[in-house]
């Protein structure tokens, strides 16, 4: 031990003692090890997967907020559109949401949450962002049915902007289709024609935009032009349409057939 301490004459021996005994202080420290190696993999992976549901619920939250926010930007710009589309002759109005939709080739119909309750009566104007969606059909205490321009049995007196010719515009049963089978074929009609509403007929004022004259087919074997124009208001996509009520007094208010006088005994 003396010489020991003073010249490591046993280092070597030391050495290879601890070289020995490296491997039993291994598989003794092993189990212990073993387990805290694992209790650490498992503690880390429960915190990954709390981490983990916690971000895919706020990703949720994240999404279904964005998604709502897409939806009111959506409703405002129709509402805005709604708005700037009310002619002067419009003395008051009711946005209404529509809560269905029937569109088949027979049916073209929407059911809207207004009834009688809100002052919506039959036969009353229905206009969309861009331009006259229909009319009422139906009136129930609370909803109403609206009978869109493009259902086969819908027709509408129009006028062609640019020359003032009148016609009418009937549904094809097709949301983006509407025809003008009354037409000669050598009627002043180009496409890309603006028709408005005549304010014939007692049902739509005068001066509300309608359709846009997408083709005009001139068939030397008919007297009729085949007319097709595409309407202007979104028939199969407005979520949030307008009643209007025309002012009786404005020069653009639809015109009524008078009665004619009964006949003398």
């Amino acid at each position: 031990m003396f010489f020991d301490q003073r010249g490591d004459l046993l280092e070597r021996v030391r050495f290879g003692l601890q070289a020995v005994a490296y491997p039993l202080q291994l598989a003794v420290n092993s189990p212990s090890a073993a387990w805290r190696w694992t209790t650490e993999m498992f503690e880390s992976r429960d915190a990954l997967q709390v981490e983990n549901a916690a971000l895919r619920a706020s990703r949720r939250l994240v999404d279904l907020q964005l998604l709502r926010l897409e939806a009111l930007q959506r409703e405002n710009q129709e509402l805005r559109g709604l708005q700037a589309a009310l002619p002067p002759l419009v003395s008051r109005s009711l946005v209404a949401a529509v809560i269905n939709i029937e569109a088949s080739s027979l049916r073209q119909r929407l059911v809207l949450n207004r009834g009688q309750i809100h002052g919506v009566y039959r036969g009353q104007t229905v206009i969309a962002g861009q331009g006259v969606l229909g009319q009422t059909l139906r009136v129930g205490p609370w909803s109403s049915e609206v009978i869109l321009i493009t259902d086969p049995e819908s027709s509408l007196p129009v006028q062609v902007l640019r020359n003032g010719l009148r016609t009418l515009a009937s549904g094809s049963g097709q949301s983006g289709v509407l025809t003008l089978p009354f037409l000669p074929i050598q009627a002043d009609l180009e496409a890309g024609d603006l028709l408005v509403t005549s304010g014939l007929g007692g049902v739509f004022p005068n001066g509300l935009p309608v359709a846009t004259v997408e083709a005009v087919d001139r068939d030397g074997n008919s007297p009729l032009a085949r007319v097709r124009a595409t309407p202007l208001a979104s028939v199969d996509r407005d979520r949030i349409v307008m009643l209007i009520w025309p002012d009786p007094a404005h020069p653009s208010a639809p015109v009524v057939p008078p009665e004619l006088p009964e006949a003398a005994p």
